[in-house]
């Protein structure tokens, strides 16, 4: 079974289960200030697990593809890839315990095929503080489901990750029971004392399948246990339980509802299927490297580093193209460029030819197009930007080789200093400095790597402090002025339309409270007239006062009566349409959203355009204020 199939077969079982299947969301998040990127499963799904009724109803699932740039420096052993599909499925206040654990044990070892010895199970173990005993429901029905294919099943209770290298494994055991570092889940940090107030939270429980040829490296420590990092025991799925929610005075209330919120990796289901315990061995990532290995005339075995960073970053890249990124030198934009040129480097290595990103390109979306079809659809654009990139780190390169000329023309000597400025101001990778400076037989300074190191750490946390705020869970802040700022954009996105025509589409935006930023395809620099004229008509909506409301609608009939969504946003068969004006009658927008909204719009203020630029080609940026 290859990973389409875990894929297609994980969505049938659970529309089994009654669940509805939803389309999976951007991977760039839409309004959304406080991350880049789709990190996790649950994160487009995260006020609908605050209580917000979803259209399609209680039980919900998906495969939701994320990406985690900061993943990128784990790429390259045999089981971290920083874009990967979550299978998900969620209880809306619906079921719980009792149906999830025993509907994924199902599906692993009798959909899927696992053998359930190799499969392991945790659970928490409770915190005196918060008066939360143990989980004592998910470990009795896991022994159930042990026992009942003949598996000693006894309990183990290890406390930290640490605590685990100590102790290790003992004969029978099955269940390990862990504190609130490993298996209790809030945003953020780990554990109920972390957990932000108002929050929803709970224990979890996860499966983790055993490489039994891997041996353990003790580098990790002593001795081996599930959450072992040394990659015999790697982490197949995650049912959390969020039962609880944190107290303005830091206790935990119960919730009325719980839900249920489950998330498995795919590419590690897989993975655990292929059997050989390298996660690039699998079907979506495997003929990349056999096509590598073609190119270049290497083999895998002896360049595993290399091919793995390829076909890692590419397949990401192709993502985020078909999501409407491009690359830049800020956010996104940036990331997505850092991983093409990491590509292209790793290329060179290879002793790829120029242009081999069209040939492996045109591989991924082969392997995508079917279950993607937005892939299809797009692949000449997500080629033509990829190569354009290629082409123009290749000209970033000459001018690295010359800078490189003219900083060691006089020393004959490379530094870190040096080093850090070819890296950061021209692009140029620090190892082809090295490289070169083999090559033209220059020496490195005694101290370059500490030199270097120190500057990049500086770099770091300057990047670091100017994305503080940015809260990794996923979920924007929500208040009065960023919904008003939220409806703002609707005028806006719809007097762009009026203004400049209808091939303005919706490329993302970002809210704040002290500002707007929205993006949106247009060819030209807007002319002050035509700022102004936008201006006008958003303030003219204001000044209408109008009735703000919403709707379920078939997505059909939503794009029939003129509804707009965003661009790269995918749909389910019902979706949310807000109106801004009388919807039976004379409406000034309509749009596909999730909120929230003002009441009318004579809540928003006064509207004033402050900046129009240029973000990429082809898409421009307005910020804006309400005064």
């Amino acid at each position: 079974m290859n990973a389409a199939d875990i894929r297609k077969k994980y969505l049938e079982y659970f529309e089994s289960k009654g669940h509805v299947i939803i389309p999976r969301a951007n991977i760039v998040p839409q309004e959304d200030p406080t991350t880049l990127f789709t990190g996790s499963g649950m994160q487009p799904l995260v006020p609908y697990l605050l209580g917000e009724a979803h259209p399609a109803g209680f039980r919900l699932a998906d495969s939701q593809v994320c990406f985690r740039a900061e993943d990128i420096d784990e790429v390259g052993d045999n089981r971290h890839t920083t874009l990967f599909e979550m299978l998900g499925n969620w209880s809306l206040g619906d079921y719980f315990k009792a149906e999830q654990l025993p509907w994924f044990w199902e599906f692993l070892t009798d959909v899927v095929g696992l053998d359930p010895q190799r499969l392991y199970a945790t659970a928490y173990i409770g915190d005196a503080e918060y008066n939360l005993e143990r989980d004592t429901e998910s470990v009795e029905i896991w022994q159930r489901l042990f026992e009942s294919r003949g598996i000693e099943a006894r309990t183990a209770e290890i406390g930290s990750e640490d605590a685990g290298y100590v102790r290790g494994i003992k004969p029978g055991e099955r269940i390990f029971l862990y504190d609130g570092t490993k298996n209790w889940w809030n945003r953020g940090e780990k554990g109920p004392q972390t957990t932000p107030v108002g929050d929803p939270c709970g224990p979890n429980s996860e499966v983790f399948y055993e490489f039994t040829h891997i041996e353990h490296d003790t580098t990790w420590g002593a001795h081996c246990h599930p959450n072992c990092d040394c990659g015999r025991f790697v982490e197949i799925g995650n049912s959390v339980f969020m039962e609880y929610k944190k107290r303005d005075d830091g206790g935990l209330d119960k919730l009325a509802k719980p839900n249920v919120d489950f998330g498995g990796g795919l590419e590690r289901i897989a993975q655990a299927v292929e059997g050989s315990g390298d996660m690039f061995r699998i079907s979506l990532l495997w003929p990349i490297i056999e096509h590598l290995e073609k190119l270049s005339g290497k083999s895998y075995e002896n360049e595993p580093l290399p091919m793995r960073i390829i076909a890692d970053h590419l397949r990401g890249a192709v993502f985020l193209a078909v999501d409407g990124v491009v690359p830049s030198n800020t956010k996104q934009g940036y990331v997505m460029r850092r991983f093409l040129r990491r590509a292209i480097r790793q290329g060179l290595a290879l002793g790829l030819s120029e242009n081999f990103l069209e040939d492996i390109t045109k591989l991924i979306a082969g392997l995508y197009r079917d279950d993607y079809p937005e892939i299809a659809k797009h692949e000449d654009d997500i080629i033509r930007t990829l190569m354009q990139e290629e082409k123009q780190f290749r000209q970033t390169l000459e001018r690295g080789l010359r800078e490189f000329e003219k900083l060691t023309m006089e020393s004959k000597q490379l530094d870190g200093n040096a080093i850090f400025v070819l890296s950061d101001t021209y692009g140029f990778p620090y190892e082809l400095s090295l490289e070169e400076a083999q090559m033209r037989n220059i020496k490195l300074s005694e101290n370059w790597k500490t030199k270097f190191d120190a500057l990049l750490s500086e770099q770091k946390e300057r990047s670091r402090t100017a994305t503080t705020g940015q809260f990794k869970g996923g979920l924007a802040e929500h208040n009065e002025t960023t919904t008003k700022y939220h409806t703002a954009t609707h005028l806006m996105y719809r007097a762009l339309r009026n203004v400049l025509g209808d091939h303005v589409m919706q490329r993302g935006s970002n809210i704040t409270n002290e500002r707007m930023r929205f993006d949106f395809s247009h060819h030209a620099k807007m002319t002050p007239e035509e700022i102004k004229a936008v201006e006008d008509m958003v303030n003219q909506a204001i000044t209408k006062d109008y009735p703000v409301t919403w709707e379920e609608m078939n997505t059909k009939e939503a794009f029939e009566v003129g509804a707009l969504g965003a661009f790269g946003d995918k749909y389910g068969d019902s979706v949310k349409v807000y109106t801004v004006g009388d919807k039976d009658g004379d409406w000034y927008s309509k749009e596909i959203c999730g909120g929230p909204h003002v009441e009318r719009t004579g809540e928003i203020g006064k509207f004033k355009i402050k900046k129009e630029e240029s973000s990429s080609a082809g898409v421009r940026r307005i910020k804006a204020v309400i005064e």
